[in-house]
């Protein structure tokens, strides 16, 4: 079948402001927030609703044509990058299609942009958890299919944690409508969760029902200077202990993060006025207007200070000098793109392991590229730290960049000697298919295949992203 005969299959479903087949309009598809791939695609189809997602994938699988399925595109291992095929947006789905104050959840397309979803919460007086640095492009089917992470898994948990009920297009155009708002359901595998996490590679999210919570109504913020990395997992102890579950994120920074977007990013400002090893910023919060976290967290940073666990801190007094806070921890990546090319690594170890993994690979990686310039941050609370090189002041780019695969394998095999994950909220996509081939044992790499297989005989549904196959 040729490009045109495809095209007009799907025109008839869509109709001709449905699909884009012009280079131009294409490449905004065809390229990755990173740049580090460029795909190509037949044509790009631009669904509206869930039946027209089911048609489009029925004309593909009857055709062996694959599909690549795309949100907002804000994804960091190529996992939305096409090799052939149809690019499937769903950029046009962005219904909120219902919202129950009672049961407290929201139902929405999954072409909804995350920073609309938080809002409809907030306007019908709730919260939607889910908060990361491309809220406000990308998509919660992407957000699902990659189960994101962001800044408050410590208190609410990953995406998976926030959805009750999926609806999918599974390989053959099948709809699956798990759209349940229950928080109990005993009725077999729970095949939600399947389809959540997998990229896109076992059926086609394409809307959720999502746990909303309590609005917060007392919030205090704190960003402290400490003296190493373990003054770090000293203060989380301190805090959590203290504060329970109104701990709601407690973010790291290294002193060369804390370099990097003071310097680099318009209005950051380094409120101390000296240097640190390490900063934090934690943030505690309560949906009960009359509790005093005021006290619960200059009660823990005073005996920390008392300890020497704490070098220097600041309490936001207002929500402007709250948001300047959080910018100097969510601004970092964007900072660190001024700094040259940059390796990257997005892991996870047990929380009590983090401060020796950071140790442990600072040295390893030191010595192999001299003149690194470790650039590390993430979640403390959950483990989850981006392990992120910035290239020597005299290096050349391209040779840096050229050493990616060699360095990651060496930080992964610390990471797995910890017990620890390759990828904690980014995903496998297309960057790290042969990592899961290398440290996941083989009986789960056969369970992986074998889902895949049944799920998707054809192979169509983004494929050569998450497993291999061969």
């Amino acid at each position: 079948m040729t490009q045109d005969d495809l095209k007009a299959a799907l025109e008839a479903v869509l109709g001709p402001k449905g699909v884009i087949s012009d280079a131009s309009s294409m490449e905004p598809y065809l390229t990755e927030e990173r740049g580090r791939y460029w795909g190509t695609a037949a044509l790009v189809a631009r669904p509206a609703s869930t039946e027209e997602v089911a048609e489009v994938v029925r004309i593909c699988a009857e055709r062996d044509v694959p599909i690549v399925p795309q949100g907002g595109n804000t994804g960091l291992v190529g996992g939305a990058v096409p090799d052939g095929g149809v690019v499937l947006s769903l950029g046009r789905m962005k219904t909120i299609r219902a919202l129950d104050p009672v049961n407290q959840t929201i139902t929405v397309d999954a072409g909804c942009i995350l920073a609309d979803i938080q809002t409809a919460a907030d306007e019908a007086g709730f919260l939607f958890p889910l908060s990361l640095a491309a809220e406000g492009s990308c998509q919660i089917g992407g957000n699902l299919a990659t189960n994101a992470g962001g800044v408050q898994v410590l208190r609410y948990g990953n995406a998976r944690d926030l959805v009750l009920g999926i609806e999918a297009v599974m390989a053959d155009g099948r709809i699956w409508n798990g759209l349940r708002g229950l928080r109990k359901d005993n009725t077999g595998y729970d095949l939600k969760h399947l389809i959540m996490g997998s990229e896109g590679t076992l059926g086609i999210i394409t809307g959720a029902v999502l746990k909303m919570f309590p609005k917060p109504r007392v919030r205090e913020t704190a960003f402290c200077g400490l003296p190493g990395l373990d003054a770090v997992i000293g203060l989380f102890t301190r805090v959590r202990d203290s504060a329970g579950d109104a701990l709601t994120a407690f973010e790291y920074l290294s002193a060369h993060a804390m370099a990097f977007t003071t310097q680099h990013i318009p209005d950051n400002r380094d409120p101390f006025d000296s240097r640190h090893p390490c900063y934090v910023l934690m943030e505690l919060t309560s949906p009960r207007a009359g509790d005093d976290l005021r006290s619960a967290i200059e009660t823990v940073l005073e005996g920390a200070f008392e300890d020497g666990v704490v070098s220097d801190a600041v309490i936001a007094e207002n929500e402007s000098q709250r948001q300047a806070l959080w910018n100097l921890r969510e601004s970092v990546p964007e900072a660190q793109k001024h700094e040259g090319g940059s390796i990257k690594h997005d892991i996870a170890v047990p929380v009590s392991l983090v401060a020796e993994f950071i140790t442990e690979a600072s040295a390893v990686v030191e010595k192999e590229l001299p003149g690194v310039r470790i650039c590390d941050f993430g979640h403390i609370g959950d483990g989850n730290i981006h392990f992120n090189l910035s290239q020597p002041l005299d290096a050349d780019r391209a040779t840096f960049l050229g050493e990616w695969e060699r360095i990651n394998h060496i930080v992964h095999d610390i990471v797995a000697a910890k017990g620890g994950s390759f990828s904690a909220e980014h995903g496998v996509g297309k960057m790290k298919v042969s990592d899961v081939i290398h440290y996941k044992s083989v009986v789960e790499v056969d369970m992986m295949r074998t889902i895949k297989r049944a799920l998707d005989p054809k192979n169509i549904l983004n494929p050569g992203k998450v497993i291999d196959l061969n």
